[in-house]
C-alpha cells in the first residue's frame, strides 16, 4: 500500500478575519498543491480546512502521514481528545460544546477511510513543505482582504 504524505497550514489575518489554507500531497515524488479560504473565520478553523480538503483530495486506498504545525489539531487526534468528545455527544469534559464540531466530525468521517498517522512539525522553523502550506495559506488569507 502507498503512503501520503499530506502536508498543511492554516493563516488568518485577523483571528477572525479572512483565512486561508493549503494542503500539498507528496507521493513516490509527485506533488498536488491545493489551497483555498474564507473572507471570515478562524485559524483553528483553516487548520482543520486544510487537513479535511487534504484528505477528500486522495482517490485511492493509502496509508497517509498528515504533517502539522497545529497542536491543536494534532492534539485532537493523538491524545484522544477527537475520540472523547465524539463519545461524549460533541460536548469537551467540562461540558461545553466543542468548538467546529461541524469540522471535527467531517474529518473523523474521512479518518474512518483511511489509516491516518498525525505528525506535529514546528511551524516557521525551516521545514520546507511546512513554509510552502504556509506561503499558499497565508497568500489566499491574504487576497481576500
Amino acid at each position: 500500500m502507498k503512503t501520503v504524505n499530506i502536508y498543511t497550514d492554516g493563516a488568518c489575518k485577523g483571528n477572525p478575519g479572512a483565512g486561508g489554507w493549503a494542503a500539498i500531497l507528496e507521493c513516490d515524488g509527485y506533488e498536488k498543491e491545493l489551497c483555498g479560504g474564507e473572507k471570515s473565520t478562524t485559524n483553528n478553523r483553516m487548520e482543520l480546512t486544510a487537513a479535511i480538503e487534504g484528505l477528500k483530495a486522495l482517490n485511492k486506498e493509502c496509508r497517509v502521514i498528515l504533517y502539522s504545525d497545529s497542536q491543536y489539531l494534532v492534539n485532537a487526534i493523538n491524545k484522544g481528545w477527537l475520540a472523547s468528545w465524539k463519545k461524549n455527544g460533541w460536548k469537551k469534559a467540562d461540558k461545553s460544546k466543542v468548538l467546529n464540531d461541524d469540522l471535527w466530525k467531517t474529518l473523523d468521517s474521512l479518518l474512518s477511510k483511511y489509516e491516518v498517522e498525525f505528525v506535529w512539525v514546528r511551524g516557521h522553523d525551516g521545514h520546507a513543505y511546512n513554509e510552502r502550506c504556509d506561503a499558499l495559506a497565508s497568500g489566499y488569507a491574504e487576497s481576500l482582504n
